[in-house]
């Protein structure tokens, strides 16, 4: 038995999309309570994106002169519970329907809250059979731990060798499962797309885009019949 398993943030859609949702919606927030241009408000929030995610709201209601630690943290409650405005790739679409054929399964990490309201904007729960949210788990058995994986062996009643991940950081994806026999292919989407990795880190097989992902490929990476 072949499974494929997806990541989901950056492979299956572009992540920047849910940030962008969400720095809308605290930046409405934000215009409502204080009287504040909601257009600005999240023009800062996205020019601060580029010098890293941990104190972008912070620094935010700083240029306002509003910041207090309480705040802080109703407008991250309002990012990660905000209905995010979010779609599959194009190429994701295709490829999940060109790979029915198989078991389809998706492990992704991240607040349970914010992946499942995610996975509920994407409508992708009927596209596979399970989604693993590491955090459900406990954050030993996130991702690079093979835990998930080894859970769809023992649902699919299969090896590590039958089962093929599909992801795009190499930082966390591979490295792990790899060493357990699982197939690894590296889709160059996201911010780890220009990212060089040694062959440790690296998966198996590397494409461009969901949409060279033919049977033909997965044939050659498993040594299977199709």
């Amino acid at each position: 038995m072949t499974v494929i398993v997806f990541d989901l943030d950056d492979t299956l859609y572009d992540e920047l999309d849910f940030v962008k949702s969400g720095f809308n919606e605290v930046s409405e927030f934000l215009s409502k309570k204080f009287n504040i241009p909601k257009n600005k408000c999240y023009e800062i929030m996205i020019n601060e994106l580029q010098y890293g995610r941990g104190e972008i709201f912070d620094n935010t209601l700083k240029k306002y002169n509003i910041f207090s630690k309480k705040l802080v943290k109703q407008c991250i409650s309002r990012y990660r519970s905000h209905k995010p405005k979010i779609h599959l790739f194009h190429s994701a679409i295709k490829c999940l329907k060109k790979l029915d054929i198989f078991p389809l399964y998706i492990v992704t990490d991240g607040n349970k809250i914010v992946q499942k309201n995610k996975v509920k904007a994407l409508k992708i729960q009927k596209k596979v059979k399970f989604i693993f949210i590491t955090s459900n788990y406990t954050l030993k058995n996130a991702k690079p731990s093979p835990y998930c994986f080894f859970k769809i062996c023992e649902l699919e009643k299969t090896s590590p060798q039958n089962i093929i991940y599909i992801g795009d950081d190499p930082s966390k994806d591979f490295v792990k499962i790899k060493q357990k026999g699982f197939k690894t292919i590296r889709v160059l989407t996201g911010k780890f797309k220009n990212e060089k990795y040694s062959k440790q880190f690296d998966a198996d097989l590397t494409i461009k885009s969901l949409e060279e992902l033919s049977l033909i490929k997965i044939k050659k990476l498993i040594n299977i019949k199709i």
